[in-house]
C-alpha cells in the first residue's frame, strides 16, 4: 500500500519528488523512484510505500529480470497461488507486487517487440490513436493475465523495449488513479490528485459540471473529479500509453477486463444460500488479514462490521492467532453506535479501543478532512478521528464498507420515485446541463450524457447497477475510506467487496435485498448463523456521521449556514444548489479555501474561518 505518482513526456526528477512528497502521508516507511530519459521524451515513476507484506524488501519501484518498472499501491492477496503459477521467475522478492511483473512476463512480454511511434489526435480530455478503443487495441492482449489478480491496485508498469506504459486500476475501484494530460502533452498520473499540484504546469480549476452533478447526487458521477481536465483511470481498466515524435503523450488502447453485473436469480434459499454467502464472506475477510504488520477492524456497531469483527475473531481462533483489536468513536459515550460497538466487543471479548470526539478539534479538523478527501463532504468528519487513532497502534484497518451497495441497504432504495425527482430537481436548479460528445466514452470523464435519476432509477436493480458503475462505490464510499485512512498511513481493507462475496450478492432476488421495513434481508440470514447478539443482527441502518456525532454536527451547521448562504453567491450556477444544501456550501467553500487557493506548496494552515474568506476569485478561475 501506499501512493504512486509519476510523467510520462516532459519528466523532471526535482518535480517527480515534489510531486511523490505530496503523497508521503500515503507512504511514511520509505521513497523510490526511477527516471530514463527516451530519445524523445522521459519517463518517470515514483512511489511513497506503507510497509505492509514483505516489510524489509518489495521496495519500490521494482524492476523486473525482463527490464519492466513497477510501482503499485494496493495488495495482490493471491500472490502466494501466482508465485506458484509462474515457475522458473527469479523473484527478488517475498512479496506481492512483484507478481504483476512476473504475470506480464509470461504472458506479455516477447523479446521480438519492436516499438512503434504513435500518431495520436487530440479528442476529449486524451490524445489517443484512431483505433485506441478499438477491438484489438494495444490494451487488450493485457486482459489475460491482469484478470490472475485478485486484490485491489492502482499500478503503473513501463515497458523499456515497447516504450508501453499500463495503468490499470483494481476490478471495483477500491484504490484510486487519476490522470491529467498538461498543455504540453505531458501525462501525470498519481493515487491523488494533489501529486499533481508540485507540477508548475498544472492548474486546479473546478470542473463546473461534474460539481453540479455531485450536488444533485452526492456523489461524482463516472469517471469525473471535481478538477477540469482530471480524470480517474476507470475500474476494472487497463490503459496504454506511450510518445509520439514530439514526446507528447498518446493514449494507445483501453478496454475493460471487468465489469460488475447484478443479475438477480428467481429463488434464493435461506437455509441452503444464506450459508454460502457467509462463508464468501468468511474467505474474504481471511484474505483481508493477511499481513505482516499489525491488523485492526472499524467496529461501528452496525450490522456490517459487527459481522466483519465476529468473522475476524473466528478466524483468528481457527489458527490460534490473537484476534484483531477492534475501534469506535463517537460524539460521546451514550450515543448509540457506540453502545452497540461496546456489546459487540465485550461479548466477543475483543480489545476494544474507544475515543471520544472532542468537538473543538473536530471543528478544527475541517480543513484537513476536505483537503484529504478531495472533496465536498464534511458530514462524515469521524472517518479522520477513527484512522488517526487506528495508526497509533496499526497499519490495517478492516472495514464494512461495500456492504449497503451489494446488498441495498440505504433507506432512499424504498422511496426511489422521491428520490430520484429530488436529484432531478437539483440538475433543474443549475439549469442548461450540456456534455460535450468528445468528453464521451472509454477514457474520458463521462460514460454518456443520460443522468437523469428519473431515467435510471426505474427499480431498485437498476439503481444498485447505476452506483456501482458510475460513482455511489467508487466515487464516494472507497474514495472516503482511501483517502481518510492513507491519511494517517492506514490501509482499509473491504472484505465485503472479495470477488466470490459480489458475484453471490448480484444474483441475490430484489426481495432478499430489500422490504418495505428492512433491508438486506439475505446478510441478516447469512449473520444468524454466526454468534453476533440478535439485537445486532436486526440493527437498523443508521445514517452515517449524523448518527456517529449528530450533536457536533448539529452545532457545526448551525454555526457555519448562516456563512453559507452568503457564500453560496459567489458560485454563479451552482449558487441555486448550494443555497438548497448547506452541508454542501460549507464543504465547497472549505473546498474552494484547500484546493483551489494557492495550493502549489501544500495543504494550507490556519483556522477555518480565516481559511475560508481567504478564497481565490472564483471568476478567475
Amino acid at each position: 500500500m501506499c501512493g504512486i505518482t509519476g510523467i510520462l513526456g516532459n519528466g523532471d526528477s526535482t518535480v517527480l519528488g515534489s510531486m511523490s512528497n505530496n503523497l508521503s502521508h500515503r507512504g511514511p516507511d520509505g521513497f523510490g523512484s526511477f527516471e530514463s530519459d527516451l530519445m524523445v521524451g522521459s519517463i518517470c515513476l515514483a512511489q511513497s510505500r506503507l510497509a505492509i507484506v514483505d516489510v524489509n524488501g518489495s521496495k519500490q519501484p521494482i524492476e523486473s529480470e525482463h527490464n519492466c518498472i513497477l510501482v503499485q499501491n494496493g495488495e495482490i492477496y493471491n500472490f502466494k497461488n501466482i508465485r506458484s503459477e509462474v515457475e522458473n521467475y527469479p523473484w527478488k522478492t517475498s512479496g506481492d507486487s512483484e507478481t504483476i511483473l512476473a504475470l506480464h512476463r509470461k504472458y506479455a512480454y516477447d523479446n521480438k517487440r519492436s516499438y512503434e511511434i504513435p500518431i495520436g489526435k487530440r479528442m476529449g480530455s486524451l490524445l489517443k490513436t484512431n483505433n485506441a478503443d478499438k477491438p484489438g487495441n494495444k490494451a487488450e492482449k493485457h486482459k489475460h493475465w491482469v484478470k490472475k489478480l485478485d486484490g485491489v491496485w492502482g499500478f503503473a508498469l513501463w515497458d523499456p523495449q515497447t516504450r508501453e506504459l499500463i495503468l490499470c486500476r483494481d476490478t471495483i475501484g477500491v484504490k484510486p488513479l487519476f490522470r491529467t494530460l498538461l498543455p504540453d502533452g505531458t501525462l501525470l498520473f498519481g493515487s491523488e490528485i494533489k501529486s499533481f499540484y508540485a507540477h508548475p504546469d498544472f492548474q486546479a480549476k473546478p470542473d463546473i459540471n461534474a460539481l453540479a452533478v455531485r450536488l444533485a447526487f452526492e456523489y461524482p458521477l463516472d469517471y469525473t473529479t471535481l478538477f477540469s481536465n482530471v480524470t480517474s483511470v476507470a475500474q476494472g481498466t487497463i490503459e496504454t500509453w506511450s510518445l509520439d515524435k514530439e514526446g507528447k503523450a498518446v493514449l494507445t488502447g483501453i478496454t475493460r477486463y471487468n465489469q460488475e453485473r447484478i443479475s438477480p436469480e428467481k429463488d434464493w434459499n435461506q437455509n441452503l444460500d444464506a450459508e454460502i454467502l457467509l462463508k464468501s464472506l468468511y474467505e474474504g475477510v481471511e484474505s483481508r488479514l493477511m499481513s505482516d504488520v499489525p491488523v485492526g477492524v472499524v467496529l461501528s456497531g452496525g450490522l456490517d462490521s459487527s459481522l466483519i469483527a465476529s468473522l475476524s475473531k473466528q478466524i483468528s481462533d481457527s489458527k490460534g492467532l490473537e484476534s484483531p483489536d477492534v475501534w469506535t468513536v463517537a460524539g460521546d459515550e451514550n450515543n448509540p453506535d457506540m453502545q452497540a460497538a461496546i456489546s459487540v466487543a465485550e461479548h466477543y471479548d475483543l480489545n476494544h479501543h474507544k475515543k471520544i470526539i472532542d468537538p473543538e478539534k473536530f471543528w478544527h479538523t475541517l480543513p484537513n478532512f476536505i483537503w484529504s478527501g478531495e472533496d465536498l463532504d464534511i458530514s462524515v468528519l469521524f472517518w479522520q478521528p477513527l484512522f488517526e487513532e487506528m495508526s497509533k497502534k496499526v497499519k490495517v484497518g478492516i472495514c464494512g464498507q461495500g456492504a449497503d451497495e451489494l446488498h441495498a441497504g440505504y433507506s432512499r432504495y424504498k422511496k426511489l420515485d422521491s428520490h430520484a425527482k429530488l436529484i432531478d430537481e437539483r440538475l433543474s436548479d443549475f439549469g442548461n446541463f450540456s456534455i460535450d460528445k468528445d468528453f464521451i466514452g472509454l477514457g474520458q470523464p463521462w460514460i454518456n450524457d443520460n443522468i437523469s435519476a428519473q431515467n435510471n432509477f426505474k427499480g431498485v436493480n437498476e439503481t444498485l447497477q447505476f452506483e456501482i458503475d458510475r460513482g455511489q462505490l467508487s466515487n464516494f464510499q472507497l474514495r472516503l475510506g482511501d483517502r481518510h485512512s492513507m491519511a494517517f498511513g492506514v490501509e482499509a481493507r473491504v472484505p465485503f467487496l472479495c470477488r466470490e462475496h459480489r458475484t453471490l450478492s448480484h444474483k441475490i432476488p430484489i426481495g432478499w435485498k430489500i422490504s418495505d421495513t428492512d433491508e438486506k434481508l439475505a446478510l441478516r440470514c447469512a449473520a444468524n448463523l454466526t454468534d453476533l447478539p440478535k439485537h445486532i443482527v436486526k440493527r437498523p441502518k443508521m445514517p452515517a456521521g449524523t448518527a456517529t456525532t449528530p450533536n457536533i454536527m448539529n452545532n457545526l451547521l448551525s454555526e457555519l449556514t448562516p456563512h453559507a448562504q452568503d457564500w453560496s453567491e459567489d458560485y454563479g450556477k451552482l449558487s441555486p444548489m448550494l443555497k438548497k444544501q448547506p452541508d454542501m456550501g460549507i464543504g465547497m467553500r472549505i473546498f474552494h479555501a484547500m484546493h483551489l487557493t494557492d495550493n502549489q506548496n501544500g495543504v494550507r494552515k490556519g483556522s477555518v474561518m480565516d481559511l475560508i474568506y481567504d478564497v481565490s476569485d472564483w471568476n478567475s478561475l
